[in-house]
């Protein structure tokens, strides 16, 4: 077997650190989005639409009497 080059032993090092570096920001940017927040809920356009989506059917239910 013959030994490896150190222009080749570089290289090959470098290959596998950029990968490494790559593989670590793709974690962290995951985790970052994961762990960001939505908007804060908006209780009162939540109960407006539930009374739409009552009245709604109740409409539906008067018609088909």
């Amino acid at each position: 077997m013959s030994l490896i080059r150190p222009q080749i032993l570089a290289a090959i090092s470098g290959a596998i650190a950029a990968y490494l570096a790559d593989e670590e920001a793709v974690q962290m940017a995951a985790a970052g989005a994961a762990a960001a927040p939505g908007p804060p809920l908006n209780l009162w356009a939540l109960a407006g639409r539930q009374e739409a989506m009552q009245l709604r059917l109740l409409m539906q239910r008067r018609s088909l009497r």
